[in-house]
C-alpha cells in the first residue's frame, strides 16, 4: 500500500503481544480487533484496513455494522478478504480455488462464503497450516525444517481437490514462505499474493470516494506502533520490510 500510495500517512498497528489470531475463537478476534480499531480511531485515523485474514474474516463485519455508526459513520474501516475475492472469476480458468489460510480463517469459511455469493460456479477447498506463521515469525521461513510443513499442507490441498489451478495466500505472513511454496508446487497453478491486490483495490476505493480520500493527510509519513516490546518488534518488521524501523510501544483502549 506504501508502494502504491506513498503520499499518505500510514499508522501500523501490530498486536503482536496477543498474536497470533489464528488460533483464537471469534468472540476474541473480535473484541481484540475491535480494541486496534478504536486505539487507531483514537489516533486520528480515517480509513482502518484490517491487513489480517483472521481479523477480516471474524470481526470486520460486526465492526462495520455495529461498531462504526456508534463511533463515527463517517469512517471506514475495510478487510483484505473481498478485494481478493473480486478476482478469483478472473485468474482462475478451471474455477477451482484453493484458499491456504489460519486455522481461524479456513474454520470461519469467509473465503468460500464470499466466492459463493459473488461466483457460484466456482469451488472452493480451504487448508489450515497452523505451522506457517510461527515459522515466519522465528525467522524459519527459508530453512529445511519449513520444506516438510509447506510440503504436506500443499499435498493435503491438491489431493482434496486435484483441479485447483489458484492458490490464494490468505495471510500476510505466507509472501514470505512463496520460494519454498513454487518449489514443491506443481506447474501450472498460479499463487495468489494479496498484497499488491489490495493496493490496488485501496486505490482504486480513494478515487470511487473522494470524501474519503480528502480526509486523509498527505505527508507521506509512516508511524509503527506496537503492543510487544519496541525492539521484538523491529527485528521481526526488518525481516518483512527489508529495513530498520522505529517503533513505540503502546496499550491498546480496553
Amino acid at each position: 500500500i506504501r508502494e502504491a500510495l506513498p503520499e499518505y500517512d500510514y499508522i501500523y498497528l501490530g498486536d503482536n503481544a496477543r498474536s497470533p489470531y489464528g488460533t483464537r475463537s471469534f468472540e476474541v478476534v473480535y473484541r481484540f480487533t475491535k480494541q486496534a480499531v478504536e486505539t487507531l480511531f483514537n489516533e486520528g485515523c480515517q480509513l482502518v484496513i484490517l491487513a489480517c485474514n483472521t481479523a477480516s474474516a471474524k470481526a470486520l463485519r460486526t465492526i462495520q455494522q455495529r461498531d462504526l455508526p456508534q463511533w463515527d459513520p463517517a469512517r471506514r474501516v475495510l478487510g483484505v478478504i473481498r478485494p481478493t475475492v473480486e478476482l478469483m472469476d478472473k485468474i482462475s480458468k478451471s474455477k477451482h480455488v484453493g484458499i491456504l489460510g489460519t486455522t481461524g480463517t479456513i474454520t470461519s469459511d469467509s473465503y468460500s462464503l464470499e466466492i459463493k455469493k459473488m461466483f457460484p460456479h466456482m469451488t472452493v477447498t480451504g487448508e489450515a497450516c497452523p505451522m506457517w506463521v510461527p515459522l515466519v515469525e522465528n525467522n524459519e521461513f527459508d530453512s529445511p525444517g519449513a520444506d516438510y510443513f509447506v510440503r504436506k499442507h500443499l499435498e493435503h490441498i491438491l489431493a482434496a481437490d486435484p483441479e485447483i489451478d489458484t492458490l490464494v495466500l490468505g495471510c500476510t505472513h505466507y509472501p514470505l514462505l512463496i520460494e519454498k511454496i513454487k518449489a514443491f508446487l506443481p506447474e501450472g497453478i498460479t499463487l495468489f499474493s494479496q498484497g499488491e491486490y489490495v493496493a490496488a483495490s485501496l486505490t482504486d476505493y480513494l478515487r470511487r470516494h473522494p470524501e474519503m480520500d480528502i480526509r486523509l493527510t498527505k505527508q507521506g509519513n509512516c508511524r509503527f506502533l506496537t503492543t510487544e516490546s519496541a525492539a521484538k518488534f523491529s527485528d521481526a518488521a526488518s525481516v518483512f520490510l527489508n529495513h530498520p524501523v522505529e517503533v513505540e510501544q503502546i496499550r491498546l483502549v480496553e
